[in-house]
């Protein structure tokens, strides 16, 4: 970088030049920086290099020039022999044919702004060493992929858009649904997304669209597939939008699956599990038919932008089938607008029996899930697994999903004397913990992961079992348990914890309680949770049924035209844990109750945190904080039953058919912690963090007990010195707060 400055010596510049000078040689050293090429703004006696090789900042394709926008400026210089453009980078690099033209384009374009769509760029050129003009083998379709262009005519087109009203809701013949990635109507079958799957026995009766007759017939006689399709999808993406990688479900359709792309031309990904990956352009009017491999093991997702890096297209060529990056003399940015996609299937009637059984849903056994504790040991097991290292693992991820206080929370909070100490066991990422600056507020929770968020925004927190807290009797002004005792798996051990929220409390203390409700529906009023018509993702993409995400989800397995990432409505939530993060990015329900019933929930004295609890006094007398009697506590054995009964895995968006369940996380793609393991539950394979593949994310199932009207009411009454002040149903929580009336 050093000859450039000897240029500046003695040469009398004007102030513009000067400051065009400035940021040419800024540019220069972010390209040696970033980049590792080196430049200089003018070759030198003594700094040998191309007369004829430029490097053009700010002019690639990162940057949203084109090549056709660049070839057009840089021809003001003379003629280019090579103009490689890489993907995603804010650079090109120029050869022209003469030392004379390169000079000239130097001279002339140093500082040329361009209009890039809604945004100005600045041209900043400098000499490199000579250039090599890149050529590679042209990249190789996955097995089974066929891709036939113009497969329809533009007539034909147009006639199938205007076939798809998108105004009708007549669901006598299709369901229509409006996701935030894109729009859908299902035609057949409904394809539901909350088991990933359609329902055999449920077609609709209107078959497929008419219209799309003379498609199918073409597809048959072409040999794309045997028989007539019975299932149809259509897409609409706006620019911008996309869908995550995923593979359609084995138990759901039979091969081949038939996508017709209409309107604006987009790039679909395909990634083998080894981390092969290949991107096809998919033009307008062409049909892309999968089979064996592509359409089994190998994923597909189109990524949400409005640019797509595809090769240019030579007028008198055919379209490039395959966006092939090896190739960097040939890339160029193709804005994308309205695509339409009709997806043709068949419905699977016998069970999948395909070559790849690591990845088909057929051929995996159904995990057994957990039975009810019959013993206290029992109890502790299942809430280790089933809670307190599922929370562990998502923490990261729920707490991206956890940022808006509950309104009938924060009064109880903003209600309290300045000065007040209050606890709140179970705090999860701590966001009630600065709701009210005039109180000294602490948070404890069992999950390690969710203490250190809380340390991170700020908070005092620490490690702790709901159990057995480590405080000091009769400290408390008030103490909060939002989300927490519904997490514990017998009648016992919740008991146990109001029991130490009591003991914390000084008498005249109030305690705020909120539990999962069993009644959905109360007052001839539905809660959000049910009543909202959002989709659910599948697994991979979203969170779970009252942690649900609108996400998008999303590495998540929802297709172009099968699997929707659930809860991609913008404005759905869950009335009890449900938020619409991650796809609005903001607003939850505030009477949603949250799940953050890791935090707090208890464990067995083998698996009690200490860590955190300096400078906290234990009250020796506290029968709950003794070790010992922990012990002895898990080790009682409670009636025994004839036969244990076996937990239910719950249906996302639906009444509760028991009060004992377990109830699904989809972790986000990045949400696993490394090292992350996922429960005998999951329905999907463990993320390898090691490696670059993009795997399905796993679902975690937790533990809980939803409580039934009056239940929480009656657990307190069983409690010696308190008294109930109040009880209530708030959007699918039942809640109380009780007051410490004594000395206990």
């Amino acid at each position: 970088m050093e000859p450039c400055l000897e240029n500046v010596k003695a040469i009398r510049r004007s102030k513009e030049e000067k400051k065009l000078l400035r940021k040419q040689i800024k540019a220069s050293h972010t390209l040696l920086k970033h980049e590792g090429i080196s430049t200089v703004s003018k070759p030198t006696k003594d700094y040998i290099i191309s007369l004829q090789s430029l490097v053009v900042a700010n002019g690639g394709l990162g940057n949203g020039v084109s090549r056709e926008q660049l070839q057009v400026v840089l021809g003001e210089g003379g003629d280019v022999e090579t103009l490689i453009m890489h993907p995603h980078k804010p650079y090109a690099l120029v050869t022209y044919r003469t030392e004379v033209s390169a000079q000239r384009g130097h001279v002339l374009l140093n500082g040329r702004q361009l209009q890039c769509g809604d945004q100005v760029v600045t041209l900043y050129l400098s000499y490199v060493d000579t250039v090599d003009s890149e050529s590679g083998v042209c990249a190789v379709l996955p097995p089974g992929l066929v891709l036939v262009e113009e497969f329809v005519s533009l007539e034909e087109e147009a006639l199938l858009l205007d076939a798809i009203d998108w105004k009708s809701h007549d669901e006598e013949v299709t369901v229509q649904k409006a996701l935030k990635h894109r729009r859908v109507k299902h035609y057949g079958y409904e394809f539901r997304y909350d088991n990933n799957n359609v329902d055999k026995d449920k077609p609709l009766p209107g078959g497929l669209p008419q219209a799309c007759v003379f498609v199918l017939e073409r597809c048959v006689r072409d040999r794309h597939v045997k028989v007539m399709p019975d299932q149809l999808t259509v897409n609409q993406y706006q620019a911008g939008q996309g869908i995550p990688p995923h593979v359609d479900t084995h138990s759901a359709f039979e091969e081949p699956i038939l996508s017709l792309s209409l309107g604006a031309k987009t790039v679909m990904d395909f990634r083998h599990p080894d981390g092969r990956s290949v991107a096809v352009v998919l033009p307008g009017r062409s049909l892309l038919v999968m089979k064996g491999e592509s359409r089994y093991l190998w994923t597909h997702g189109i990524t949400p932008r409005k640019f797509d890096v595809v090769p240019a297209c030579d007028p008198e060529s055919p379209v490039a089938v395959t966006s092939d990056f090896s190739n960097h003399s040939n890339l160029t940015l193709s804005r994308r607008g309205t695509r339409t996609s009709l997806t043709f299937r068949n419905v699977r009637r016998t069970p999948c029996d395909c070559a790849h059984p690591s990845a088909c849903d057929s051929q995996q056994a159904p995990p057994s899930p957990p039975s009810l504790p019959r013993s206290q040991t029992d109890a502790c097991r299942l809430e280790a697994e089933y809670v307190h290292s599922v929370y562990e693992e998502i923490a990261g991820h729920f707490s991206s999903t956890r940022h808006s206080p509950w309104p009938r929370v924060c009064h109880f909070l903003s209600s309290l004397e300045p000065g007040s100490i209050v606890a709140d066991v179970g705090c999860g990422n701590g966001k009630y913990l600065g709701v009210n600056p005039e109180v000294f507020a602490m948070g404890c929770d069992r999950s390690c992961a969710l203490v250190q968020i809380c340390s991170e925004r700020g908070f005092q927190a620490f490690v702790s079992d709901a159990l057995s807290v480590p405080l000091r009797s009769d400290i408390c002004d008030a103490c909060i348990s939002i989300a927490v005792i519904h997490h514990l798996s017998t009648q016992e051990r919740r008991q146990a914890a109001v029991e130490e929220l009591v003991r914390l409390l000084r008498p005249g203390g109030r305690a705020l309680i909120y539990v999962w409700a069993l009644e959905q529906e109360y007052n001839k009023q539905r809660s959000k949770y049910l009543k909202e018509t959002r989709e659910q993702a599948p697994p991979g993409n979203s969170t779970d049924d009252h942690n649900q995400e609108t996400k998008g989800l999303t590495g998540n397995s929802t297709d172009d035209h099968n699997q929707e990432t659930k809860g991609l409505t913008v404005n759905s939530t869950d009335d009890h844990n449900q938020e619409t993060r991650g796809l609005t990015g903001n607003s939850t329900d505030d009477h949603n109750q949250e799940t953050r019933g890791l935090t707090g929930n208890s464990t067995d004295d083998h698996h009690q945190e200490k860590k955190g609890l300096t400078g906290n006094a234990v009250d020796s007398h506290n029968p709950a904080q003794d070790p010992s009697s922990m012990v002895m506590e898990c080790s009682k054995v409670l009636p025994v039953k004839d036969s244990p009964v076996k937990l239910s895995v719950h249906t996302n968006r639906t009444a509760f058919n028991s009060q004992d369940l377990l109830v699904p996380w989809h972790l986000k793609d990045g949400g696993i912690k490394k090292g992350g393991r996922v429960s005998k539950m999951t329905k999907d394979p463990p993320i390898d963090t090691k490696s670059p593949v993009l795997a399905p994310c796993p679902v975690f199932h937790r533990f809980y007990h939803v409580f039934q009207q009056g239940e929480l009411e009656e657990l307190c009454a069983r409690i010696t010195g308190v008294m109930v002040q109040c009880s209530y149903h708030d959007q699918g929580n039942w809640c109380v707060i009780l007051e410490k009336t004594r000395d206990r």
